[in-house]
Parts: C-alpha cells; sequence; structure tokens
C-alpha cells in the first residue's frame, strides 16, 4: 500500500499526510511540482520529527512517477474524488494498490484520472461534497488497511 500525492498546495496537508504514513509505515510518492517549496527542511518543519520514520519518494512530474511505477507488483492506482461513482465502502483494496489524491485546490486533470485503474468516493451527506486532504487520506488509508490487514502489528 502507498500513498501518492498530485502537486499538493498546502505544506500542513501534507505534513499531516507524512504523520499518517509514518505512523502506518505506509510509503509516500510526492508528484510535483508542488505548490510550495518542497525543500527538507519545510517538510521537516510540516511533518515534524514523523518525517524521519516515512518512506518518501519525490517525482518531479506525473510522467517520472508513472515510469517508476513499472516495477513488478505495483499495483493498481486508486483514485480518491469527490466526483467517483463508486463508493469507499463498495471497494475492495489490494496491499499492492496506490491510494492517489490530487490538489486540493484542482483535484487532479483528465489524464491523471483516465491513467488510474479505479476512482473512489467518500460517501458523505448531501449538500456537502469534500473533506479535507488530510482527513480523507486518513478515512481511505484505514478502510485499505482494515480490509488488507495491512496495519501494524
Amino acid at each position: 500500500m502507498r500513498l501518492a500525492l498530485y502537486q499538493p498546495d498546502i505544506p500542513q496537508n501534507t505534513g499531516t499526510i507524512l504523520r499518517l504514513a509514518a505512523c502506518f509505515g505506509v510509503p509516500v510518492d510526492v508528484i510535483g511540482p508542488a505548490g510550495f517549496d518542497m525543500s527538507d527542511r519545510n517538510l521537516r518543519r510540516a511533518a515534524m520529527d514523523y518525517i524521519d520514520h516515512v518512506d518518501l519518494t519525490r517525482h518531479l512530474s506525473w510522467q517520472r512517477f508513472l515510469e517508476a511505477r513499472h516495477a513488478p507488483g505495483s499495483g493498481h492506482l486508486v483514485l480518491l474524488s469527490s466526483k467517483a461513482d463508486l463508493r469507499l465502502p463498495d471497494f475492495q483494496f489490494s496491499d499492492s494498490d496506490t491510494l492517489v489524491f490530487g490538489r486540493e485546490s484542482a483535484g487532479v486533470p483528465a489524464a491523471v484520472r483516465e491513467a488510474c485503474d479505479a476512482a473512489v468516493a467518500i460517501p458523505m451527506k448531501p449538500p456537502l461534497r469534500s473533506l479535507n486532504v488530510a482527513v480523507a487520506a486518513a478515512i481511505v488509508l484505514g478502510e485499505a488497511l482494515r480490509q488488507t490487514g495491512g496495519y501494524p502489528s
């Protein structure tokens, strides 16, 4: 299981997701360009001392990220989107899936959406439409780890 952040906009959300990943031993891919300075110093400030416990890979672009995924067993790309028709409780995760989260301000472009194997939405009460990306990451990762038996022992 992996988390992938597509061109994140807000360093605090990225830091929260990095802390989440550190606590559950889940690697993170950050796909650039980010909407903020992705220097080690800034990431350390956003993720605090948890940054030392994260398996973090930075990619300069979506294309570079896709090229890096050609390794055997790289699993499916599962996009989390408020526009998806498939509801989170109805999706079956695999322990090799990569959970893809879009930009806070704009989600993902059509090319990214089309490259993903599935798109899943967190069901919520109408007319509300979206959650903070770090909250969404926690909900979805929690469900994916529950389904696959991936919680740390």
